[in-house]
């Protein structure tokens, strides 16, 4: 028994007194440890960069080279999503940085366009329509097609080609939130998809095809950040990608990450 306890007081016994010089030890520890792990905190200097699945592999490598040879005291943590958050995890501030395909619901946040794509259309191999050297995406419109899930928003919408049907709501095949999903799927025959020269190359499977459409607008692969929600490690890749970058336009140039 540590202590006695009367209705006026609450004393040690012999044992507690003999165990608090052990306590107070023990709690003098624990701020020590505590003190320790905010000084570790302190140089421990990282990005959380998110990046949507497919989304320039060869950007992201490059990135991740260049950023950390010139800033080896910064680590960037990158983490892959799938097609229901085309946004990376900046809508939910699990990541600060991310490189997505725009446009994506953060009409808040701003983006540097890194590359520029032309459309190319994924289709079973037996389609009447594989074997062209090329499409225009009126000859598509009418056919099932893969989406995203629904929590992709304006992103799903842009990827089913809402801007060109004149109102009439597309044939959904199946829903899919990957790649592997996406061409298993149209490898069955079930439908086609729109995608980005990218994906082609790096999903190319058996029982598919794909074919460039040329009367799209390209699509872009972007570096997107919150303005307001950088720390200073973010605030430094985004100024690094800003100065260091080799922007087709000559410039950074900031966008809204609704911009497509």
């Amino acid at each position: 028994m540590l202590f006695t306890r009367s209705t006026r007081e609450v004393a040690l016994t012999e044992l507690g007194h003999a165990w608090l010089p052990k306590v107070r030890d023990a709690l003098r520890g624990i701020d020590g440890a505590v003190d320790d792990l905010i000084a570790l905190s302190a140089h421990y200097r990282r990005v959380r960069l998110g990046y949507l699945i497919g989304t320039g592999a060869d950007l992201l490598f490059r990135l991740l080279r260049h950023f950390e040879a010139a800033y080896p005291e910064i680590t960037l943590e990158p983490r892959e999503f799938d097609f229901s958050d085309p946004t990376a995890g900046l809508a939910d501030g699990s990541t600060e940085v991310a490189i997505i395909r725009p446009p994506v619901d953060l009409p808040d946040h701003r983006m540097f366009i890194l590359d520029a794509e032309d459309w190319v259309a994924c289709l079973p191999r037996d389609h009447p329509l594989a074997g062209r050297s090329e499409l225009k995406i009126a000859e598509l419109l009418d056919d099932p097609i893969v989406v995203a899930p629904a929590s992709a928003g304006r992103w799903r919408d842009y990827w089913m080609a809402m801007d060109a049907r004149g109102g009439k709501p597309a044939t959904i095949a199946a829903v899919a939130a990957t790649y592997e999903e996406e061409t298993t799927t149209i490898s069955r025959g079930l439908g086609i998809s729109f995608t980005s020269e990218a994906s082609a190359r790096l999903y190319n499977r058996q029982g598919i095809a794909y074919v460039p459409i040329v009367d799209r607008p390209r699509n872009y692969t972007a570096l997107a950040w919150h303005p307001a929600g950088l720390s200073h490690e973010a605030a430094q890749l985004v100024r690094h990608v800003r100065e260091e970058w080799s922007f087709g336009e000559g410039q950074a140039i900031e966008r809204p990450a609704t911009y497509y």
